[in-house]
């Protein structure tokens, strides 16, 4: 079914792309700015593709093994030719030694690697397309809600090991949720470019925690310059797992937060940052700085976060070093749940549990499977409502903020009904939380 999905897939692909792309032509996805430096053009050019693909209903392996095709072939290729002339504005020696693709000529490049890998493929199909077997069905909703601007980006990547090229055995899946403020660009670029510096981290297969420490330092290093180019003032707090087999690693800036749900009770993976958790305070004031009462607390009367990537006219108070946890799943483990501040603001992690066997339990309205079409009750459609009706239940809840929900379910949903008809779990949920974290 996988092989027959991607040779009808990419046979309407090259029906709409039939040839490279011409200089004239217009790019099929606009890039993210106008010069893009050597160090972002991984995770750009990976980032243009997926949405490439994904807006014309590639299948997910599919858009992960044509991107890391065509980047590779990219990558091979003199950029040179690509060169931004040197800006006469740019006086600062950081600026000059900054070696700048001119975006638009470099997504082109790449857009066309990935069609002809795909005039190739559409030939002769290669023996490459991963099994569905280890597949984590998930779902997510967002919304910008009464905020005037959608600051919030996530990234499901249970195709990690094929999108990053990784060949051993262990298979990887990567989920993240970023929380923008003062805008967007700082979450853009942290869903673009972080899981890119965990793949390339040497710690990875041994320390995970290690290697997102890594990774979200060099991405808020990366995004410094790229602020600094282009005069960008936004921040954005994070929370992104890792799941290597059996091991999950989380991994966070801010006060987005990740809870597994195990057997219907919640596991404590995390304790969020925010400016006055006792232990933030004091690193604050060690530095010179302050945390005060304005509405909420805030880190020097400015951010209501203490850790994140970009702000930098408050670094180093607010820290961009990131915090990990680590924990072996034990195969009994139902979900896990990632969510922004405009969620967990208005929603306690223990009423989790119960808010999504109930949104398991229901249709979307009362009418919903009673006409001539049957509720879809596949477990992507379950999944789909679950994230849904969280959202909405937080925004009946009274939250005003954006609020991005993302379920991973280590179980099938439907599996979590079953288990709930015959052992009563949603009881069970509306006891004690267990803890079950080890804090690195």
């Amino acid at each position: 079914m996988e092989e027959e999905a991607a040779r009808c897939f990419l046979r309407r692909f090259v029906e709409e792309f039939p040839a490279a792309l011409g200089d004239s032509d217009p790019l099929p996805v606009t890039p993210l700015s106008r010069r893009v430096s050597q160090e972002e053009l991984h995770g750009e050019s990976l980032e243009l593709g997926l949405r490439l693909l994904s807006a014309r209903g590639s299948p997910a392996g599919l858009s992960a093994l044509l991107c890391q095709t065509a980047l590779s072939q990219l990558l091979l290729d003199d950029l040179s030719p690509l060169h931004c002339p040197q800006d006469a504005e740019a006086n600062q020696e950081e600026e000059q030694e900054t070696v700048l693709l001119q975006s638009e000529a470099a997504a082109r490049l790449f857009f066309n690697k990935l069609i002809n890998v795909a005039l190739a493929w559409h030939q002769n199909l290669p023996k490459l397309l991963p099994s569905h077997s280890c597949y984590l069905h998930s779902s997510v909703h967002a919304i910008k809600n009464t905020r005037r601007k959608m600051e919030d980006r996530h990234l499901a990547l249970p195709e990690f090991n094929q999108l990053l090229g990784i060949q051993e055995g262990v298979r990887h899946a990567y989920y993240a949720v970023f929380d923008g403020h003062g805008g967007v660009d700082a979450a853009i670029f942290a869903a673009t470019h972080l899981h890119v510096f965990l793949s390339k981290q040497e710690s990875l297969k041994s320390d995970a925690a290690a290697a997102f420490r890594s990774a979200f330092t060099q991405t808020d290093e990366l995004f410094r310059s790229k602020a600094k180019r282009e005069r960008l003032r936004s921040g954005t707090t994070g929370v992104a797992v890792l799941i290597q087999d059996q091991k999950l690693t989380a991994a966070w800036l801010g006060d987005s937060q990740v809870i597994l749900v195990r057997e219907g009770q919640t596991v404590t993976l995390m304790d969020p940052h925010k400016p006055d958790r006792e232990d933030e305070k004091q690193r604050i004031e060690d530095l010179g700085g302050c945390v005060t009462f304005m509405g909420c607390w805030r880190v020097n009367g400015t951010y209501a976060v203490s850790r994140a990537i970009g702000d930098f006219d408050q670094k180093p108070y607010v820290s961009g070093d990131a915090d990990c946890s680590t924990n072996t799943l034990q195969g009994n483990e139902d979900y896990l749940l990632l969510a922004c501040d405009g969620f967990f603001d208005a929603v306690s992690p223990s009423e989790v549990p119960q808010l999504v066997l109930d949104a398991l339990q229901q249709p979307d309205n009362p009418e919903e499977g009673q006409g001539d079409a049957p509720l879809d009750q596949s477990d992507d459609a379950v999944g789909l409502r679950v994230a849904q009706r969280l959202v909405g239940h937080a925004k009946a809840a009274g939250s005003s903020d954006n609020i991005t929900v993302m379920l991973v379910f280590l179980r099938p949903p439907l599996q979590l009904l079953a288990a709930d008809s015959k052992t009563g779990t949603a009881e069970a949920t509306q006891g004690s939380t267990s803890h079950g974290a080890s804090q690195q």
